[in-house]
Formats: C-alpha cells, sequence, structure tokens
C-alpha cells in the first residue's frame, strides 16, 4: 500500500473515532453530496465579512482602550489574511476568465 494511501486510511480512522456526529460534520465540511458550490461559496464569503468584521470591532475597542493588544493583533491579523485571500481568489477568476475569452472559438 502506498504511503499516501495509509495516510489516508489513517486520518479516515481518527475521523471516525469521534461517532457519527462528527464524520457528519467532516462530510458536510468536505462537501459531500448533496451539498453545492453556491452553497460553500455563500458560506464562504460570510465567513470572510465575520472575519473582517471582528477585526474592525476589535480595533474600535481597543481605540475606546476596551480590548486586550493581544485580541485585537491577533483579530486584525486574521482580518488581514482574510482580505489577502479573498484578492487572490478574485485575481485567479479574473485571470481564468480572461484566458477563456481569449480561447479561439
Amino acid at each position: 500500500m502506498a504511503l499516501p494511501a495509509l495516510a489516508a486510511a489513517a486520518y479516515q480512522s481518527v475521523a471516525n473515532i469521534g461517532g457519527a456526529s462528527s464524520a457528519a460534520a467532516t462530510s458536510s465540511a468536505t462537501g459531500a453530496p448533496g451539498a453545492n458550490f453556491s452553497d460553500f461559496l455563500s458560506g464562504a464569503v460570510k465567513d470572510s465579512i465575520n472575519s473582517i468584521s471582528a477585526g474592525e470591532k476589535a480595533s474600535t475597542q481597543a481605540v475606546a482602550g476596551n480590548a486586550n493588544i493581544v485580541d485585537v493583533v491577533n483579530s486584525v491579523n486574521s482580518a488581514e489574511l482574510t482580505l489577502d485571500t479573498v484578492v487572490a481568489v478574485r485575481d485567479k477568476v479574473v485571470t481564468a476568465y480572461q484566458s477563456i475569452m481569449s480561447m479561439p472559438i
């Protein structure tokens, strides 16, 4: 048996240790049958918005003097990473669209 297959089997056995509830959560997060791309995309957008909003709220609380600086830095870094990811995905989508449009018919 190949090394990647062993790793996949080990991961699957660890995932099954938690019982049916964790298996259901894992399968829905990994794209189980019945889940569609639009649900995944809308969830990703909502998570991005929530992350950026949390960073803004933490910054506002820090300015008011009501927040721990470590929490503020973590929230702002998370928001920055989310924004960088969104921009990178947008750039890839635009590049793919341009590539498709330049293909000869």
